[in-house]
Formats: C-alpha cells, sequence, structure tokens
C-alpha cells in the first residue's frame, strides 16, 4: 500500500477526552473515530489489525477442534426469559421492541441462543462433544463508557459454548480451552495471566480470567511472580488428550493468581513473600464451566448410551477481540507511539524514501516493495512528499516493527537502512538483503 493512496487521518495532537495510552495513541494514529459515548468506527488501519487478531482467534479456535459459525445481534427476549437472565441481567442489557410490539435485545452474550440452536438440532450423546463458537458484535450499556475500546458499549468478541454429556468432558473442554487460549495470546506477543475469578451474570463456579498485566488494567490483582516466567511456546499439544491439556491446566493455574475479587489474604500469604506481587490488569478472555444451568432451564437434552434423556453439560468461553487492540498497545509501545508484535502488526514493513522524485530513490523503494509483496508479505511505503523528520514521526506513531529507509546518500553505496521499532537499532545494508531478512523473520512467525 502506497501511503499517499490510503486513508490514515493521524492527529499531531492527543484528544482531550482520551485518558489512557491506547486510547490516546489509537486516535493519534487513526485507528478508531468515536461515533458516539463507547462507540467506535474502526478505520482502515484499525480495522486491518482487528482482523488480524480475528484471524490468530479463527485459527487457533479450529486448531482446538471448534466449528465456527454466526449468530445475529438481536435476540429474542423470550429466549432469555426461559432462562431466567431477561430481568436479572441489569440496566447494561440493551432491551428494544420491533414494529410488532415484540420484546428485543441487543445481545450481551449468547448462552441461550446457542442452547436454542442446540436443543433444536442435537439429540443423541453421539454428536458430542461438540464446541461452537462465532465473532461477533456486543452491546452492554455501560454506565460510565471511557478508556476507547478498552471499556466500550458495542464490542467485538469472540464467545464459544462446549456441550458435553458429563462433567468430565466438560471440564474438558474447559481445559482445552485454556490451552487454545494460551496459545492465542501468545501469538501476539501477550502474556495473558489465567485467574481464578469471579462468574458474575454468566454463572457456574469454574471460571478463569486471562488478564495483562498493566498499569491501566481495571482489575486488581494478586500473584505469585513465578508464573510470569511460565511460556506456552511452540510446544505440541493433543487436544483430545485429557491428560495433556489437564497438565497444560494445573501448569498454569496450580501459582496463586486471582483478581481482587476472588482474592484470599491467607491464601496469598503462603507464597513467599520475595514471589508475592500486587498489580494492575486487563481482562482479554475468560472461560467458564457451568454445568446444566442453561440445559435444565431450556430442556437441551440427548439421549445417553442407556436411553435416557439427560441435560448436557455446557461452558462458554470469550475472547475480547477488540479490546486485545487496546491491549496490545498498553502491553507495548513508547513514547513516539505503538510498537506493533510481528503477529498483529497492520503492515510487514514500512519503506521510508528519503528523497521523493530522485529517479533513483523512487526506483529503489518501488523494486524493494515488489519484492516484499512477491513473498506475500504488505509493505506500507511512505511515498509523500514530506520532509523525513515527519515521515519517521508517522512510522513511530504506527509501530510498524520493520522500517527500510532509502535515500540517495546510502544508494550509492548499494546500501539502505533496516530499523527494528521496538529497539531502535539500524543496520545498513544491500537492498536485496534487507528484503531477506525481514522474509526470513516472518517466517519464523508462521
Amino acid at each position: 500500500m502506497r501511503l499517499s493512496r490510503y486513508f490514515l487521518p493521524v492527529l499531531k495532537e492527543t484528544p482531550s477526552e482520551a485518558q489512557i495510552v491506547s486510547h490516546r495513541l489509537m486516535l493519534r494514529a487513526g485507528m478508531i473515530k468515536q461515533a458516539s459515548a463507547g462507540i467506535y468506527s474502526w478505520l482502515p488501519l484499525g480495522y486491518k489489525i482487528l482482523r488480524k487478531i480475528e484471524a490468530i482467534v479463527h485459527e487457533e479456535q479450529g486448531r482446538a477442534g471448534h466449528i465456527p459459525m454466526l449468530m445475529p445481534t438481536l435476540q429474542s427476549a423470550d429466549l432469555w426469559r426461559e432462562s431466567g437472565r431477561y430481568d436479572a441481567y441489569g440496566p447494561e442489557m440493551l432491551r428494544i421492541r420491533d414494529r410488532h410490539e415484540r420484546d428485543m435485545l441487543f445481545g450481551p452474550t449468547n448462552e441461550e441462543m446457542i442452547t436454542d440452536i442446540f436443543r433444536c438440532h442435537v439429540s443423541s450423546y453421539r454428536d458430542l462433544p461438540m464446541t461452537l463458537y462465532h465473532i461477533q458484535w456486543k452491546f452492554r450499556d455501560e454506565r460510565r463508557p471511557r478508556f476507547g475500546v478498552m471499556r466500550g458499549r458495542e464490542f467485538l468478541m469472540k464467545d464459544g459454548y462446549n456441550f458435553d454429556l458429563t462433567r468430565e468432558d466438560a471440564l474438558h473442554a474447559y481445559n482445552r480451552h485454556l490451552v487454545s487460549y494460551l496459545r492465542t495470546y501468545e501469538r501476539m506477543g501477550l502474556q495473558a495471566i489465567p485467574m481464578r475469578a469471579d462468574s458474575g451474570p454468566i454463572g457456574g463456579d469454574d471460571t478463569h480470567e486471562f488478564l495483562v498485566l498493566a498499569e491501566t488494567g481495571e482489575s486488581e490483582v494478586f500473584y505469585d511472580s513465578e508464573i510470569t516466567d511460565l511460556k506456552f511456546g511452540d510446544r505440541k499439544i493433543d487436544y483430545d488428550s485429557h491428560d495433556e491439556c489437564r497438565a497444560v491446566l494445573e501448569e498454569f493455574t496450580s501459582r496463586y493468581a486471582r483478581t481482587d475479587e476472588t482474592h484470599d489474604p491467607e491464601l496469598f500469604a503462603k507464597v513467599p513473600e520475595d514471589r508475592q506481587r500486587q498489580a494492575r490488569g486487563i481482562e482479554v478472555g475468560q472461560i467458564f464451566y457451568f454445568g446444566t444451568k442453561y440445559s435444565e432451564a431450556m430442556g437441551a437434552n440427548v439421549v445417553d448410551p442407556d436411553g435416557n434423556r439427560v441435560p448436557v453439560h455446557m461452558g462458554s468461553h470469550g475472547i475480547g477481540v477488540s479490546r486485545l487492540v487496546g491491549a496490545i498497545i498498553e502491553a507495548s509501545h513508547d513514547d513516539k507511539g505503538i510498537i506493533w508484535p510481528e503477529g498483529v502488526t497492520p503492515f510487514h514493513a514500512g519503506i521510508v524514501n528519503l528523497k521523493q522524485g530522485d529517479e533513483e530513490a523512487d526506483a529503489a523503494c518501488q523494486a524493494l516493495y515488489d519484492s516484499l509483496v512477491t513473498m506475500g508479505l504488505e509493505p506500507l511505503y511512505d511515498d509523500r512528499d514530506e520532509r523525513a523528520g515527519a515521515k519517521f514521526a508517522t512510522m513511530d506513531l504506527i509501530g510498524l516493527p520493520w522500517r527500510i529507509t532509502v535515500g540517495p546518500r546510502g544508494l550509492k553505496n548499494g546500501v539502505v537502512e533496516l530499523t527494528c521499532r521496538r529497539t531502535g537499532e539500524s543496520e545498513e545494508m544491500p537492498p536485496e538483503q534487507a528484503v531477506t531478512r525481514i522474509g526470513q523473520i516472518y517466517a519464523r512467525k508462521v
């Protein structure tokens, strides 16, 4: 993409309403524009990152054997009355009526709808286990929407739902989701710590939140510092193996890590004092096992091997897709702007032409651009007639991991400059070598 043809409305000044880093940088980098309180338009750069994150979520859900679908944003109130949650959910639910005076709602979550789909189409234990999920916009009418996409009213979420014959099978689904979430977050360059949490209006006794440590986090967290040394890495896991998935859960949840809602000072005191940590965290996902809460209320039964009709065991599992954009920025930025991890960067590299209009520089930039595209990468070529300082400032603000700087002086010596956004380190090398280096970096990320 040539920057002269791209829609990137960067701001020089920080809007006064932005209180946290991610909100400030997303507005300044031209990623979002507020439509109304807690509701945003996603401009091309922000939308591109949103889709990168969504693609990783889909890939890891598929790896775990989960089946994608799509449910509507508007739901019938009758389903929620069946489960008993229509009146209990609270004012965060946006309740509306259609032209026929039927009660509807803008879905804050989808347990009722997915249970209705299941009970209409599945009747035998032979169809289990089953996990269905979708990525869809949700709406919760927050009293005080703030912090940009971190606490908006409209948000994009992956929510998945498992259906199992027994509690043991459903807990395996819970463990399987924990494994897939660890892989998902690490691919985005994040360390998201699973912490014992409160189930809230979803219900159930078994639940973990995944939190990214950040000063601007909405939750106070208490944890054993040893947990921050854990990495899932590239290990291979058989998602059908109860033992392997359970072993990962035990590895990542055996050390103390809890939000303030479930914090137990007596248990925390047993952690060696030099490892006790108290911080803030951003919730980016949560997994639940709630047994037969919805299946019993809504008649989601199957025939078991003995011929008896029994309610299925269920769980729900969510990832805040749009919230992750803000969380990644909170975890990865400096005073110049965003620093995107390679896994979610909107463009793989930026190309800066120091002398636009110079025949040799223009040709070299075009050759670099074409070579990167041929490798299957997406470069962003700053071909604007701007001073070098403005071009560097834009690249630093939008946070592309790698920048290739091309100028007449370097070309006379047969070199361009390759710069790492995270470290700031630069190295001169022939253009072909810069292309090869970037290709190797992203090949390792696949």
